[in-house]
């Protein structure tokens, strides 16, 4: 998998990704935190920047560097004070926090940001491209194990409690389906998703495996979905890929009376 992650961050893609994410990150501070770092690339990254930098992940990444510390946490529940941070980094890790986590990872985000949060997560995703079917529970999984999609309106909601700065798109997408094409591609087993993925069944936890063999109506069914789909991306028009977002966190104001 890490010669899999090493590929993926080479591509024109990503590295454009990327570059876009760290125009939105001060250029210089104290200290910030890359919030699911899992190979320590944007980490390091920081850590030009910065003078100290903190790689979070669900365990503890393997890095070595002077200038970062790599702690296991979750970011429903950071070990951190409030205002902790000069700037807080977390992309691509949203759209993988369970529905009823989704609330308190970002209120978290927000409570250890002194100033600057950078969010990078897909943009208007349809989880329903790219599925697989887990071969050990049988159930539907969502691409990467992708179980929330965001606009612009659903990020804003979610972290209201700071002040937006700039918003980006990075990439082209024209990636969407319907209910027919979703329904006849998991009778088929999912053939042509996102197999590859590291990320295991959203269900189950268990490896979602290899995808089966098909029967001849599976096969049917698949390019029954593939037709209709192809005459609906006629209809579509193109969309960014990634949504990166930069807030702040607004002074906290003194109430006390000074007498």
């Amino acid at each position: 998998m890490a010669s899999l992650l090493t590929e993926y961050r080479a591509s024109p893609a990503e590295q454009h990704r990327i570059a876009d994410l760290f125009l939105l990150i001060p250029s210089s501070g104290t200290n910030a935190i890359d919030i699911g770092a899992r190979d320590c690339y944007l980490a390091q990254k920081l850590a030009e920047r910065f003078e100290k930098v903190v790689a979070l992940d669900l365990e503890s990444p393997d890095v070595q560097h002077p200038g970062i510390e790599p702690i296991a946490g979750n970011v429903v529940s950071l070990p951190f004070g409030d205002s902790h941070f000069d700037a807080v980094l977390c992309a691509e890790v949203l759209e993988h926090i369970p529905e009823d986590l989704l609330v308190k990872a970002c209120s978290e985000i927000s409570r250890v940001a002194k100033d600057k949060v950078v969010i990078g997560v897909p943009y208007r995703q349809d989880l329903r491209c790219g599925r697989t079917t887990c071969q050990n529970c049988g159930k539907s999984n969502p691409p990467w194990g992708h179980v929330n999609s965001f606009d612009e309106n659903r990020l804003k909601a979610l972290f209201g409690t700071l002040v937006l700065e700039r918003v980006s798109f990075v990439g082209a997408s024209k990636d969407s389906t319907n209910w027919l094409s979703a329904a006849l591609l998991d009778y088929a087993g999912n053939p042509f998703g996102t197999w590859e993925q590291e990320e295991p069944c959203v269900y189950c936890g268990a490896s979602i495996g290899e995808p089966g063999e098909r029967s001849m109506s599976q096969r049917l069914a698949t390019r029954l979905a593939f037709i209709l789909n192809k005459l609906q991306s006629r209809f579509v028009k193109p969309r960014g890929n990634w949504i990166h977002v930069l807030f702040s966190k607004p002074p906290m104001r003194n109430e006390k009376l000074v007498t």
